[in-house]
């Protein structure tokens, strides 16, 4: 059963959820690829500190619309206007754009389309290049870590405990949080508007942003941003490792670099307190 409530931009649907005051400041978080992503602590405090917390999912992923992930007929451009849309559908004020992993990719592309929409932004765990083949200067993904995750046996993408299970082994590889990793597996495994083993290996598994066509470039356009901004990156993430959160700040005019000393690819919990006021000072 899908949980939240869906918003229709740009002719698709979008899963959200929504945390905090309607009424006030929006901090809208681009799912990586799920809304789920954005943890709810993360989320909670944002709203306990005043805003109000929209997270959604990507095409193709948890409530929003989904045809056929493993041939998406939409863009990377596509994804961006969804945020921009969606941002003016929620509120008639700018909204603060959060992106996470392949969410930050979005967010960098619709903050530099359509600046207008945005008054602040928020990149945690990304970097300036599209999937694919990483710049010289940039530090691709740790190839030991990778052969581990990606030669691994596929679950049955129908069974809840086999895919929880292959998630929890996946955060011990890659240095996360496995108990966390198995619930938000679970979560996002219930929210897959179909018992269709590809979708759900699509939601888990976030490879349908892969597929889609996200040229051009825009890592030279990244002086262009204009609007606060802070990147936040876990210093043992082995999958987009620091130096591209450190690129993205030196090439953002004025962005701020918040390190996570202790986390690798994913927000921990004990860390929401910190995230929330630094996006809250932007």
């Amino acid at each position: 059963m899908i949980d939240g409530t869906t918003r229709r931009v740009n002719a698709v649907t979008l899963g959200v959820e929504h945390f905090g005051d309607p009424s006030a400041s929006l901090v809208l978080c681009i799912g990586g690829p799920t809304l789920l992503s954005w943890p709810d602590s993360l989320c909670a405090e944002l709203a306990r500190l005043g805003r109000h917390v929209v997270r959604y999912d990507l095409r193709d992923c948890g409530a929003s619309t989904t045809l056929d992930p493993e041939a998406p007929r939409y863009t990377l451009r596509d994804l961006a206007s969804d945020a921009a849309a969606l941002a003016r559908e929620l509120d008639d004020r700018p909204a603060h754009l959060a992106g996470t992993g392949v969410g930050g990719m979005v967010a960098q592309v619709a903050a530099l389309d359509d600046s207008s929409a945005f008054s602040a932004l928020t990149l945690v765990g990304t970097r300036p290049v599209a999937p694919g083949p990483v710049d010289d200067d940039l530090p691709d993904h740790d190839a030991a870590t990778l052969d581990r995750l990606f030669t691994r046996p596929m679950p049955d993408w129908s069974d809840r405990d086999a895919v929880a299970a292959f998630a929890a082994e996946g955060a011990e590889i890659l240095g996360d949080d496995p108990e966390v990793a198995s619930s938000v597996a679970g979560r996002i495994w219930d929210r897959t508007p179909t018992t269709e083993p590809g979708a759900h290996a699509a939601n888990q598994l976030g490879m349908t942003f892969s597929r889609i066509d996200c040229t051009p470039r825009w890592r030279e356009r990244l002086p262009e941003i204009s609007v606060p901004t802070l990147v936040v990156h876990g210093r043992r993430d082995p999958f987009f490792p620091v130096g591209n959160g450190e690129a993205l700040a030196r090439e953002i005019p004025g962005a701020r670099l918040l390190v996570l000393e202790e986390a690798s690819t994913v927000v921990p919990e004990s860390a929401s307190a910190g995230i929330a006021a630094a996006m809250t000072d932007l």
